[in-house]
């Protein structure tokens, strides 16, 4: 009766604590676009440092809780909009995928024979990322090494992620995943490609952010 007890007790905790990262991800949404702040890192840190926290108090895996952590120090990086916290922020981004990639491959129903089975899945992304590394090389400038870097990692979580089986919550996990490319691939097309004037400069930082942190809830709910 006990057990059960502090079983509901972490059970509304976990919960509260997911609605508190969601009112912060939806309180940060206006602010997508502006200028950086301090309540704009407040808000976009703690929508992910919360679902880190979330997955640490309901005993998920480790990689998960660290590719969420260093995904909101990403973050917090990130919302300063500097070149030299872009690049750290890069780095933090990159270790995060690492982790995923290390879960997706480590988890105890991964089979990583799935991945050789869909061929066209994997070309796909190969082709992406050749396409995305001709655009940004000649524009990415001084971030060219580290955002060059940054495209074979990224794909790699999105071909990795196939080693789970769709079944059960972790059929979340590569939808979760390709939206996570998604929101990178807007980010960088925004940064990189378009001009200052743009017109869709209007909503793509509500693009990037809304599919970012549905990827991150998404993979935190099939993966812990």
């Amino acid at each position: 009766m006990l057990r059960k007890t502090h079983r509901a007790r972490d059970t509304i905790l976990t919960t509260a604590l997911f609605w508190i990262a969601a009112a912060c991800a939806l309180a940060y949404f206006p602010m997508a676009p502006r200028p950086a702040s301090a309540m704009r890192s407040v808000l976009k840190t703690t929508s992910v440092a919360v679902l880190a926290a979330i997955a640490l108090l309901t005993n998920g895996p480790m990689l998960l809780v660290l590719a969420l952590a260093l995904c909101a120090v990403g973050d917090a990086l990130l919302s300063r909009d500097s070149d030299s916290t872009f690049m750290a922020g890069i780095g933090a981004f990159a270790a995060g995928h690492l982790a995923y990639i290390a879960l997706f491959l480590t988890h105890p129903n991964s089979d990583l024979s799935v991945v050789l089975n869909k061929p066209g899945y994997f070309w796909s992304l190969l082709l992406l990322g050749i396409v995305a590394t001709t655009l940004l090389a000649p524009r990415a400038g001084d971030l060219k090494g580290p955002v060059l870097g940054y495209i074979p990692i990224i794909l790699g979580m999105g071909v990795t992620v196939l080693a789970l089986p769709e079944t059960g919550t972790l059929r979340w996990a590569l939808p979760a995943a390709l939206a996570f490319i998604a929101s990178d691939l807007i980010l960088a097309t925004e940064k990189f490609l378009l001009p200052p004037d743009h017109p869709a400069h209007r909503i793509t930082p509500f693009m990037v952010w809304g599919l970012y942190w549905a990827a991150q809830a998404g993979l935190l709910i099939a993966l812990s």
